[in-house]
């Protein structure tokens, strides 16, 4: 077995091993790093496995059917081992960890999609090679990937190679057998060849045409890490043997053995990991895992050349290397540091000549690629991925998705109950929140003093050597952990007759006699513990950015918390998967589905599955009964529930996966026949199917047409017609079954007709609904502004007619004209009103109320809440109605829970999930929350309005115009948060949630 190199971020704490032997320090980090993983379910017990260098873990050839639970921020949450191009530089493809492969828009950074090979526990899926076949057609990806689908060439204790079509990320073939992890994957400029770089010491070589096997070599010494054609497909390979390869183009290879040029020790290392070709095919440049040397030598037999200075990287590698395009420049970058940045050192002259070092990331440096107007690609192990144009400037950056606990613990304070966590978002106790599970609230850069560190001594028990350390000790004596396990953090338990030891591996609960009580895998190193005042609970922060609590006498895990690094979003799950969030947090996690070794794995959000497990009450019992089904017991029987079988295989949603338009495809017709395969994983019925332009109901969608289904079991291949607008837009289209509708496939097209005459493209028209109700009939429920809030915002968007909009139509309902009847009247003439080229908003202010079975009812003027039903306006009228708007829809909700009306501060509703469930895809509304959870929203005669409806007007009216005139969605986004949480001085926390299939777009202009 072999690994990756060391990439474990060096730091100004002690969080890496120092002073091993070399081999022995490369397993300790490779052990280090390639367990810090985001994976939702907890590891096996994979220690052992680095005890046999020849033989990784034996799985059987076919993945794990049960569901598993993962976190998806939209971005990679473990390092970036690899990356890949095409060669019009269109897309990127990036391979990390965490067991995804991602398609992103290389010129903007947009995500495109998400590749998921199968998967198991523990190391199972881990991804350290990528490649794209130059045309930009097919992906190529292995690591850690034994899984397969059986078949003539596949061994089933084999590695395996997966290959994806780009466009629709089905698989379209694999390469089983393999010999060992596969570290690098390359295809030949040209196309004709894919080449492959094995653990065991081999490389390998495939015709891309059909992939038989063209070439091999298995003489090496050691792991191989690197595999490189040049223009004339000739290859140069790296090993930890010490040698460079030089072979003869792969045209030449005989009885399937490539032809050996040159093998030669390069003088900048023993451990070269990196090496690629000239342009012009006459020089090789290598740089190495074990110092910050680089080497260019000669193409023909390996001989030195030059060495390019590398002055002041001491302490590092250059592990990853690229020639720019143009063959003048050189590109290293590694695991060298300077400060907090991670650079990329470029010199020019090929190498010859002077060096820039070029500010690039926070964390190592793992792979660059050249570009070609110039300049290079890179990712790193933050993870992040960027790019640095010619002139050495960095034009694209996409940056983590998770919080970085790491401050060696002494920021991580809890509660006396547990029901506290302060944490920090940032490395160094950066940006730190307090979260509460009672009030469900993440309070960035709150204080509480009476929360506490975690005990690293008592009486009696003194702890040795517990911080990164492999060999801790309790009173003198060593305390047991697996071969290569690191220590990292420690917790003493009030009673001083117990400690938690978090690691790299395990949490470990021990007696004060060093006795193991017990041992639970983590999802990633434990960068702080914590143990309740009454010994019940401890808490562990992870690198993979969870929060966990577990019960301490048995260490089961209770809850986790996931916080994204917006420092907004959240959710917070029960093992089963009840969960509950922040308005646009439901998608923080997700369902990952193998579907067998031979095909792509799908995924499926915890929002598909909302009205099973999307459980606030449940969550709320978990921590108190420390029982998941005792919670669950409790709180269906709370709330008149039906106990359900919550068997997540049984209710999975349709499957679409666009063929016509592929991403990015030119049209010229405004009428467009979509090609799409429907495929139904859980054998229900495909009841519905939709498709949607820019987020909306497509204009005149006309039936599904079914055509043959094609061979492979992709689905069932269909047709729909719709009308696109004459310029560039994103198509989607969603299936439903009678549980619920699936993720919509996504497909970018470029308007390549004729651009309408400038005095044809009419304006929009903008049809305002502004409902608010303070006068209620109930005088219990009498508010002061949501009358004065509703005119006030109707009146502000008013005022663009003749602006963005050709017309403004506004219809304003407050008190006496707010009742039941006149809202459903006024939800009916918004929906009429609005045509697919138009502007609909909805403005609704005053009480809401769950009823005890958790719907949501909006209070009209002649509510009755001793008679809900009849009186009240339920939230599936209001979701209704926009949903089947055919134009934009902007919704603005400013609403509270009847019962607790406190002087001037409106009564408290927690409407996360009407939020959540009318931003979702098959809805496709933006939603402007005044307030999140169970929060007031506030107002105040200072102000003469609402806190929210203050921001929301002053934002239009010109506030939110932080570039240029036009106001966007996420102009207003930001103003609101930011002018709301300035009046309240914190206490209302505004949101803003937007469907992923609507692009962010202007809403207003500077007046």
């Amino acid at each position: 077995m072999a690994f990756p190199p060391a990439i474990e971020k060096p730091g100004r704490r002690s969080d890496k091993n120092q002073g091993l032997a070399p081999a022995l320090r490369l397993l300790v980090f490779a052990a280090i790093v390639l367990l810090p993983l985001v994976s939702v379910l907890p590891w096996p017990a994979v220690p052992g496995a680095l005890q046999g260098l020849g033989q990784g873990l034996a799985w059987a050839g076919e993945p794990p059917a049960e569901p598993m639970l993962r976190i998806e921020t939209g971005m990679h949450t473990a390092r970036i081992v690899r990356i890949a191009i095409d060669r019009q530089n269109r897309f990127l493809v990036t391979a990390s960890d965490d067991k995804t492969l991602r398609v992103w828009d290389l010129a903007t950074g947009e995500a495109l999609s998400v590749i998921r090979p199968p998967i198991g526990p523990g190391y199972e899926g881990m991804l350290f090679a990528a490649a794209m076949s130059p045309d930009g057609s097919a992906i190529a990806c292995g690591g850690w990937t034994q899984f397969n689908g059986g078949g003539t060439d596949i061994s089933p204790d084999g590695y395996t190679i997966y290959l994806f079509e780009r466009a629709s990320g089905r698989m379209i073939h694999l390469i089983g057998g393999m010999p060992n992890i596969i570290n690098h994957l390359a295809f030949s400029p040209d196309g004709r060849f894919l080449a492959a770089a094995f653990g065991d010491g081999s490389v390998r070589v495939w015709s891309a045409r059909d992939y038989s096997q063209a070439g091999k070599d298995g003489n090496y010494g050691a792991d191989c890490y690197c595999v490189a054609f040049d223009g004339r497909n000739r290859l140069v390979t790296t090993s930890y043997d010490g040698f460079l390869r030089l072979y003869a183009s792969v045209d030449e290879a005989k009885d399937g053995e490539l032809e050996l040029v040159a093998k030669q020790k390069a003088p900048g290392g023993s451990q070269p990991f990196s090496a690629v070709f000239s342009p012009d095919n006459e020089k090789i440049a290598v740089c190495f895992n074990d110092g910050a040397r680089v080497n260019v030598l000669s193409a023909k037999d390996l001989s030195p050349l030059y060495e390019p200075d590398t002055t002041g990287l001491d302490g590092g590698n250059l592990a990853c290397i690229a020639f720019s395009v143009d063959g003048r420049s050189l590109y290293a970058g590694g695991r060298c540091s300077s400060g907090s940045s991670y650079p990329i050192r470029r010199w020019s002259e090929a190498g010859r000549g002077p060096y820039t070092d070029l500010p690039a990331s926070n964390n190592t440096i793992m792979h660059i690629l050249p570009l070609n107007g110039g300049g290079v690609v890179f990712g790193a192990s933050d993870p992040a991925f960027g790019v640095i144009n010619a002139a050495g400037e960095k034009t694209l950056y996409k940056s983590p998705g998770i919080a970085d606990f790491r401050d060696n613990g002494q920021g991580f304070r809890i509660s006396g109950d547990a029901s506290r966590v302060r944490y920090a978002y940032e490395e160094d106790g950066g940006a730190p929140a307090i979260f509460s599970l009672e009030t469900r609230r993440i309070d960035v850069g709150g204080e509480d003093g009476s929360l506490y560190l975690p005990l690293t001594e008592a009486s009696g028990i003194e702890v040795g050597d517990w911080f990164n350390s492999l060999n801790p000790t309790l009173n003198g004596r060593g305390l047991r952990l697996k071969q290569y396990e690191t220590s990292r953090r420690l917790a003493v338990a009030p009673d001083a007759q117990s400690l938690l030891l978090g690691t790299d591996w395990y949490l470990r609960r021990f007696d004060r006699r060093g006795e193991q009580a017990w041992e639970v895998p983590t999802p990633a190193p434990a960068w702080a513990v914590n143990i309740s005042r009454d010994g019940g609970l401890a808490v562990a922060a992870f690198s993979g950015g969870t929060i966990r609590w577990y019960d301490y006498a048995s260490g089961k895990e209770i809850l986790a918390f996931f916080p994204a690094a917006d420092k907004k979003r959240w959710v917070l799950w029960s093992p089963s998967g009840y969960y509950d969030c922040s308005p646009g947090g439901e998608d923080l996690i997700g369902w990952h589905v193998n579907n067998g070794g031979d095909r792509a794995a799908d995924f499926f959000a915890a929002s598909r599955f909302r009205n099973t497990f999307y459980r606030p009450d449940v969550i709320a019992k978990v921590l108190q009964t420390r029982d998941e089904a005792e919670a669950l017991r409790l709180a269906d029987a709370e709330s008149g529930r039906k106990v359900q079988q919550a068997d997540v295989s049984r209710m999975l949603p349709p499957v679409v996966a666009i063929i016509y338009p592929a991403e990015g495809d030119p049209v010229s017709q405004k009428d467009l026949t979509l090609r799409f395969l429907v495929r139904s994983p859980s054998g229900e019925p495909v009841t519905a199917v939709r498709a949607f332009v820019d987020g909306r109901p497509a204009a005149q969608a006309r039936g599904v047409a079914v055509a043959p289904a094609p061979a492979g079991g992709d689905g069932e291949l269909r047709e729909l017609a719709v009308s696109i607008p004459e310029r560039d837009c994103e198509i989607s289209v969603l299936a439903e079954n009678r549980f619920s509708a699936g993720d919509p496939a996504v497909t970018r097209v470029r308007w390549a007709g004729k651009a309408p005459e400038p005095q044809f493209a009419a304006k929009p028209a903008l049809y305002v609904l502004a409902v608010g109700v303070s006068e209620y009939a109930d005088s219990s429920l009498r508010l002061k502004y949501p009358a004065k809030d509703a005119r006030d915002f109707a009146a502000a968007f008013t005022a663009q007619k003749g602006l963005l909009y050709r017309d403004v139509v506004v219809k304003v309902l407050t008190d006496q004209e707010a009742t039941k009847d006149d809202v459903l009247d006024g939800l009916e003439w918004l929906q009429q009103q609005t045509t697919s080229r138009d502007v609909a908003v909805l403005f609704i202010a005053g009480h809401g109320v769950d009823d005890p079975s958790g719907i949501y009812y909006f209070l009209p003027q002649n509510a009755d809440l001793a008679r809900l039903k009849r009186t009240g306006l339920p939230f599936s009228d209001i979701k209704n109605t926009v949903a089947a708007i055919a134009g934009k829809v902007l919704c603005f909700v400013d609403t509270c829970h009847s019962g607790d009306v406190m002087g001037a501060r409106r009564g408290v509703a927690d409407i996360n999930a009407v939020v959540n469930e009318l931003s979702s895809a098959e809805n496709g509304v933006v939603v402007f929350a005044s307030s999140t959870g169970r929060q007031y929203s506030m107002e105040s005669d200072n102000w003469g309005n609402g806190a929210f409806t203050k921001a929301v007007v002053e934002g239009l009216n010109g506030g939110a115009a932080y570039q240029g005139e036009r106001i966007t969605i996420n102009m207003m986004d930001l103003f609101i948060s930011e002018r709301v949480k300035a009046l309240t001085g914190g206490k209302q926390t505004p949101t803003t949630t937007k469907p992923a299939t609507v692009p962010d777009f202007p809403v207003a202009m500077k007046r």
